[in-house]
């Protein structure tokens, strides 16, 4: 059963005005308060006080696959160029519990979390598990109440910032790195040829061979000529290391 359709509790005045606050922080405004209300609220206080409502345990589940789909749209959208490795790489980067934890704190999620005495006493608002856990969660709630648009503006405006550090990683632009290197090593640039094409027109395969002073280095494969080349030249790179004793 989908946790929108748990029983729920009625929010005390003080409690519903947190959750008000943290709306507007978030930049949503929830139809069904008590679903945000029920994404804070953990395990532990539930099972202490029955009658509060359902805790937050579905919500993380249903959370973390929301989360993966939206980051995942999110970087393809933003590197169309680059391979399903790289995307999935880039998206474990952004998508752990550190990461996660770290992004609730800058949300102060801590101080809206509902917990039993046990967690209360063992400093369980600073714990990187529960805050990662309450982020999925709070992510969750919003999808359930406002569809994938709104879980999707959330995802954006929580990792957008991160975004240009990804831009500088290796994997993201073998091409500028290769380039670097012939410059420096032979006061040249390499060029890329596109050796073959197959496939149906909505599904194209490019195979480009990368050449540093005519002398053919690597070939590489993709969907898209930009995708073939970036393979191209990260395979020679790879190439010219062990050629150089593995130096970069």
């Amino acid at each position: 059963m989908p946790p929108a359709d748990h029983p729920t509790s009625e929010i005390s005045p003080a409690r519903e005005e947190q959750l008000q606050e943290l709306a507007r922080r978030l930049g949503h405004r929830f139809k069904n308060l008590e679903m945000l209300g029920q994404a804070l609220r953990h395990s532990s206080y539930a099972h202490e006080n029955p009658g509060s409502g359902p805790s937050n345990e579905l919500l993380e589940y249903l959370g973390d696959a929301v989360l993966a789909l939206t980051v995942s749209k999110m970087l393809v959208k933003n590197f169309p160029e680059s391979s399903e490795g790289d995307l999935s790489r880039a998206r474990a980067s952004l998508v752990n519990a550190r990461q996660l934890a770290s992004l609730a704190r800058r949300l102060n999620l801590g101080a809206y979390l509902l917990l039993g005495r046990g967690e209360e006493s063992h400093a369980g608002r600073e714990k990187p598990s529960l805050l990662a856990d309450a982020l999925e969660a709070v992510l969750a709630a919003a999808f359930l109440d406002g569809g994938l648009r709104a879980a999707e503006k959330l995802t954006r405006r929580w990792f957008r910032s991160l975004l240009p550090s990804l831009g500088t990683l290796p994997w993201q632009d073998f091409k500028t790195t290769l380039q670097e290197v012939a410059q420096a090593r032979h006061k040249t640039s390499p060029t890329y040829h596109l050796v073959a094409e197959s496939g149906p027109a909505h599904n194209r395969y490019f195979l480009v061979e990368v050449r540093l002073l005519g002398r053919p280095l690597a070939r590489g494969e993709g969907h898209t000529k930009k995708q073939a080349a970036q393979t191209a030249a990260r395979l020679a790179l790879e190439r010219l290391r062990e050629e150089s004793g593995g130096g970069g």
